[in-house]
């Protein structure tokens, strides 16, 4: 359709220049438009008029860039009327920069209408400001400026203007701006505002940085031709890149109002982090009331740090209050913290079963760019707060962690120092917390340091060889103060009460070399010595007739050594199936063998033992027990006996070599049989019964292309029970039994595949199981998914090769994650199945926008379903629904939420939750 100029008055914008210096106007011209020009006086004294010369009236112009004639009021220095002077003002001239314009078809400039035309392609760039259009007209008489498209052969309106402002974009139908009072009229605009559009029938921009809409559309919808909801904006003052104001606005969902609305409201549109409230969300719990959950306050600190205060409230009086903080420097470390605290009250106050409990969780993570500093390193992973946090927690966010049975935190700092030899040292600080036994474990801190290895009879060319040469020597030290405790009494000052700490120095001499070709022969010896600042001692009471234990504090030490050696090998052995003539599908299997042989000598140091008597009552001596002051040392207690012992390994490792699926490959395809196959064992010489350890065997391969893992092991005893169950200095095979006796079994394997390579993997990446990761869980979503869907963490899978359809799925993607594992117990005659379980975790896409996963487990020794997770989602393009159901457990609910997806509106949503039942 045709853009006609609008004839109603309008508000005008001020273009400061359109000028440029490529054209030169012929004599005749320039003397007409300085006569014109005199005309414009109000004031002057009317003189003769100078006789025109005949020019045409308007000239068409190819060149791309031209310098515009100026209708200005300036005086010619060769006028001799001296009325002239001085008695009209400059006018402001209408072009006070230079600007570059073109045009496809024609650029033509109208001497008597004083208008310049552009026309197909045409284009006007000044300063900051350029405007693309299909017909761009210049009034000077006006001071306007009025592009619009053109109609193309087939009929159709293309080549509509694009104003662009700096950042700011305008795409309308049409545009008519005065250069004077720097205003202007768009017509049927689409205007992007930071993640969303408007779209206006007729826009008033005031200048450059403010506009006026009437009965606008604001949408944050892909196809805004026909976009599937919008906000309707009355009346709304724009200023791009910082904010939208509106008056009465409300919600439509594919033009049909909804009594959504408000009476004002307020955009942020800055590109920039900005501070603002975080609205909560609303809801019902059976037994603790409504809720309003995760409103606060974000504040924007800088460039580098943030900050969130978010808190929840109950209306039987439960409270959460939450703290949670963001940090990075480029190209130096990043890093996020958090602090999670709930009071929690359940029943009602005079009730029995009235209760007040109070969690917390402190988390913090920190990782330093590899490459902001080669010598040094600092690294967090904090996980710690009270042990039932994830079980009693009543925010969703935690509900993929409620199965978490386990916290561990470590906070350390390592630095190298270059140089022969190498030095470096490291503090760290752990923690580790058992949730079912409320035990916690710390060291506070834990000194390392080391001096690299020194090979004092080495030459200084050339390599090393012979066991002289190859004599090697290091230093290591070790310093630790652990603390044990329980969660009751955690951060309190009884926790450190039964504090330990000690040092451990050692110096391990080593050497190696070759024995008839193929035997590799090494020996060392280690020294060790350790320092302790508490010791214990014993005495008997004969009064009590029990032992009583003193603890002695002040620094004490013992000193301790070994020897031990071993030799081994490398044995290759190959199976060839390939035939003269004929193809075979298994070409060969490679099997390597690696058995290796130790001897060990520790010395007994009984001269760190003493005795105490126990008396009968009659006075007399019963026994001598011996002790050593060391035994509750944290780096163990020097050997009382002596042992001399030998051990036994065999590791061992199959490969194929099978025909190539690829006609076209020249070699055949290695697969792996097994990745490792190991058996171990030792004999002690000094011993005077049960001198051989238990065989252990190992042994673990991947199949289907990796995608399926599978570890085994076993335990075999070679000696028999008695009637106790207990065991005898008698081998099995001689009491009847075979050669060894089963006592523990273990099998896990887990299989991961997709209908798309990319899928299985893909949700290693995902934000909630970055989360669970956070809180101590695993890396995938077999114990579910956080429910927090308020969080923008749902990623989308644009990888598709074929174009889907709009209705359903040709080709349906689907994902399936499974773990089985099984343990065998036998020690005592028990012959059971310790524990037998399998987990699964899955997701499908029914359609382009319906998708289904669960996630879930049954226990197949107590026959029953363990945790169980099923989750719907629905793309409806801007929008997104989801709904997740926990079926049974203590924690049975459901959670449904419908929201737009933009961060800008994210607050425009529905939540519903059935909480768990009251359970007596």
């Amino acid at each position: 359709m045709a853009i006609q100029k609008p004839s109603h008055s309008f508000t005008k914008i001020h273009l400061k220049a359109l000028h440029t210096n490529k054209f030169k106007i012929l004599f005749a011209l320039s003397f007409t438009v300085f006569v014109n020009t005199l005309s414009f006086a109000q004031d002057v004294p009317k003189k003769k008029a100078p006789i025109k010369p005949r020019v045409k009236d308007s000239v068409t112009i190819s060149a791309d860039s031209l310098l515009l004639p100026k209708p200005e009021l300036s005086l010619s220095e060769k006028a001799t009327d001296t009325t002239l002077k001085d008695s009209v003002p400059a006018k402001k001239e209408f072009l006070t920069d230079i600007v570059t314009y073109k045009a496809s078809d024609y650029t033509s400039f109208n001497q008597k209408k004083q208008k310049l035309y552009l026309h197909n392609l045409a284009e006007i760039t000044y300063g900051d400001i350029n405007i693309k259009a299909g017909d761009i007209t210049v009034d000077y008489s006006k001071n306007e400026v009025y592009a619009r498209g053109i109609i193309d052969s087939l009929g159709e309106y293309t080549q509509a203007p694009v104003f662009t402002q700096g950042s700011s974009v305008v795409e309308p139908d049409s545009i008519l701006f005065n250069t004077d009072s720097e205003k202007a009229l768009i017509y049927n605009s689409k205007t992007e505002q930071g993640e969303g559009t408007v779209i206006a029938n007729i826009t008033k921009k005031e200048n450059d940085s403010v506009y006026f809409v009437k009965d606008a559309k604001y949408t944050t919808a892909e196809d805004l031709d026909d976009p599937e909801y919008y906000i309707k904006l009355r009346k709304a003052k724009i200023v791009p890149g910082k904010k939208i104001v509106t008056g009465l606005a409300n919600l439509f969902i594919y033009d049909v109002p909804t009594p959504i609305g408000l009476p004002f409201g307020f955009f942020p549109q800055t590109e920039t982090q900005t501070s603002g409230v975080l609205l909560p969300s609303f809801g019902e719990q059976s037994d603790r009331g409504y809720f309003l959950q995760n409103g606060g306050y974000y504040f924007a600190i800088n460039d580098h740090v943030d900050l969130a205060i978010l808190g929840d409230y109950y209306t039987n009086g439960s409270y959460g209050i939450r703290g949670e903080s963001t940090y990075a420097t480029r190209y130096k470390f990043r890093g996020n913290a958090s602090f999670r605290y709930e009071s929690l009250i359940s029943s009602e106050r005079g009730f029995p079963d009235y209760a007040k409990s109070t969690v917390y969780n402190i988390r913090w993570s920190h990782s330093q760019d590899a490459k902001a500093n080669p010598n040094s390193r600092f690294s967090a992973s904090v996980n710690l707060g009270s042990s039932t946090f994830y079980q009693t927690s009543l925010n969703q966010s935690t509900s993929s962690s409620f199965l978490n049975n386990t916290l561990s935190s470590s906070v350390s700092y390592s630095k190298t120092f270059q140089g022969e030899p190498q030095t470096s040292f490291s503090l760290t600080a752990t923690h580790s917390q058992n949730t079912n036994t409320q035990t916690i474990n710390m060291t506070l801190p834990t000194f390392q340091g080391s001096v690299g290895r020194i090979y004092p009879f080495a030459p200084k060319v050339g390599s090393k060889k012979g066991i002289i040469q190859n004599i090697n020597l290091q230093y290591n030290v070790r310093g630790e103060n652990r603390i044990a405790t329980t969660d009751s009494l955690f951060f309190k000052k009884e926790m450190f009460k039964d504090a330990k700490a000690g040092f451990q120095h050692s110096i391990p001499l080593s050497t190696n070399f070759k024995v008839f070709k193929y035997f590799s022969l090494s020996a060392s010896t280690n020294y060790n010595e350790v320092w302790t600042f508490k010791t214990t001692e014993k005495t008997y009471n004969t009064d009590t007739r029990e032992v009583e234990e003193e603890t002695v504090n002040g620094f004490d030490s013992f000193r301790t050594y070994n020897f031990s050696t071993s030799l081994g090998t490398t044995i290759y052995g190959m199976f060839n199936f390939e035939k003269e003539g004929k193809d075979t599908k298994i070409k060969a299997i490679r099997h390597i063998i690696r058995p290796s042989i130790s001897y060990n000598i520790n010395p007994a140091f009984d001269k760190y033992y003493d005795s105490y008597e126990v008396i009968d009552a009659d006075g007399t001596t019963s026994d001598q027990v011996e002790y050593t002051r060391f035994e509750d040392g944290i780096f163990g207690s020097p050997n009382k006996t002596f042992s001399s012992s030998m051990g036994l390994s065999l590791s061992n490792n199959f490969e194929a070599k099978v025909r190539d699926k690829d006609s076209t490959a020249t070699e055949p395809k290695k697969i792996i049989l097994l990745n490792n196959l190991n058996f171990s064992t030792a004999y002690n010489f000094a011993g005077d019964s049960l001198q051989w350890s238990p065989v252990r065997m190992s042994g673990g391969t991947q199949i289907l292309d990796g995608k399926m893992s599978i570890n085994f092991g076993a335990t075999l005893d070679p000696y028999a029970l008695d009637n106790n169950n207990n065991r005898i200095d008698k081998f099995n095979i001689d009491n009847g039994g075979s050669l060894f006796r089963l006592t523990s079994a273990n099998l896990t394997t887990s299989y991961s595949f997709a209908s798309k390579k990319d899928n299985a993997n893909k949700k290693k990446n995902d934000k909630s199981i970055q989360e669970n990761l956070r809180n101590g869980g695993r890396d995938d979503d077999l114990f579910g998914r956080s429910e927090d869907y308020t969080s923008p963490r749902f990623e989308e899978d644009n990888e598709e090769d074929e174009k889907p359809s709009e209705l359903y799925n040709y080709k349906v993607p689907w994902s399936l994650r499974v773990a089985y594992a099984v343990n065998y117990s036998n020690s005592r005659r028990q012959n059971e199945i310790s524990s037998h379980s399998l987990m699964f975790s899955g997701d499908i896409e029914l359609s382009p926008k319906w998708s289904f996963g669960a996630s879930s487990g049954y226990d197949l020794k107590d026959q029953g379903f363990t945790y169980t997770q099923l989750r719907f989602e629905r793309d409806l393009l801007s929008w997104r629904m989801n709904f997740s159901w926990i079926p049974f457990s203590t924690r049975s609910s459901w959670n449904f939420f419908i929201g737009i997806k933009s961060s800008i509106l994210q607050d425009l949503k529905y939540e519903k939750r059935k909480q768990p039942d009251i359970r007596l």
